[in-house]
């Protein structure tokens, strides 16, 4: 496993994180989910993202029973607030009260004293940024949280926090958390030139589509039984890439792994680690070999002609909207 920094910060993190949006009180029992955890921290991955709405908190609760007993010091967790945790006004957001109460929460949950890196899982156009950011900070300098992070926010709202922060000499956010795969590239054009220039990582979800870069989905056939498609949540993400068109473009890229000796997955994460504003490239699983198969791509280096075939194969299928990212006009 090889490590990179966390935006302009002194933080590492394995450059493929474990996360368990779906899979953790959801999707596969319990006693699986430790076994892909074990897998993880076997195969040298010591960063850990989660959310406090994944499963509704129960995703929390899992990963901190599978971390349980692991030397805190050799890990990294990450977790977000912003979606609703229960039924009231004020269950959501990024308000002074939510953020409090929910970090309060996870931690419960998650069985530790501080999270490594604390994300706005979303913008919050009903909360004023200072008020957020003043709490995110007065959080680190409480010590529950190390470092401060973004979810899915656009270039202009990552800028005026950037703005804001310096002004006031509040914490600076690191990183930002945004899809991002061959199939998906928003942030290119306007979230990466900003976040190298300010000194902000991208900590990467869904490298391989939601699984549709693994070549495991046909063009004219049924979905695999069991599969991220038939989720009930997996499957609203999962949609836009389920086109005969995009399926058939993504098998053909199984020679381009072939001829480099990876799987569809490998070269999938590899892909997204060519970008170095990228920092970690987030991998969930239901099997722990799938964490062992997708840790091989750490490491891998694809050089031009490599990425030039992959641009070519793909073609006028990738997403480059920037304004995709989009943040809930009105808290959820």
């Amino acid at each position: 496993m090889e490590f990179r920094h966390l935006g302009r910060s002194g933080l590492l993190v394995s450059e493929i994180s474990y996360g368990n949006w779906i899979t953790h009180g959801s999707q596969v029992e319990e006693d699986a989910a430790k076994e892909c955890v074990k897998a993880a921290l076997d195969e040298g991955i010591t960063t850990f993202d989660t959310a406090d709405v994944y499963a509704g908190t129960r995703a929390e609760e899992v990963l901190g029973r599978a971390l349980k007993g692991v030397r805190r010091e050799s890990l990294e967790i990450f977790t977000k607030v912003y979606w609703p945790t229960g039924p009231g006004p004020n269950d959501r957001g990024l308000s002074r009260k939510h953020i409090t109460e929910s970090i309060h929460g996870s931690l419960r949950r998650l069985q530790t004293d501080y999270v490594d890196l604390y994300q706005a899982h979303r913008f919050d156009y009903a909360t004023p940024l200072e008020e957020t950011l003043k709490t995110f900070d007065d959080l680190v300098r409480q010590g529950k949280v190390l470092y401060v992070g973004v979810s899915e926010w656009n270039a202009e709202q990552i800028a005026q926090a950037l703005k804001i922060a310096d002004e006031m000499g509040f914490d600076r956010i690191v990183s930002n958390q945004p899809q991002y795969s061959a199939l998906w590239r928003v942030i290119e054009s306007e979230i990466v030139p900003l976040s190298e220039k300010e000194g902000v990582s991208q900590i990467v979800w869904s490298p391989i589509a939601q699984g549709v870069l693994t070549g495991k989905y046909l063009p004219g056939q049924p979905v695999p039984a069991g599969s991220r498609a038939t989720d009930a949540t997996g499957a609203k993400m999962i949609d836009r890439f389920m086109d005969d068109d995009v399926l058939t473009r993504v098998q053909n890229l199984k020679p381009i792994a072939a001829d480099l000796g990876l799987s569809m997955a490998q070269l999938a994460i590899a892909w997204v680690l060519q970008n170095p504003n990228v920092a970690s490239a987030i991998v969930g699983a239901t099997k722990p070999e799938q964490v062992r198969d997708n840790v091989k791509a750490s490491g891998v280096k694809l050089d031009a002609e490599v990425l030039t075939k992959i641009d070519d194969v793909l073609g006028p299928i990738v997403e480059r909207d920037p304004a995709k990212t989009v943040s809930p006009a009105t808290r959820p």
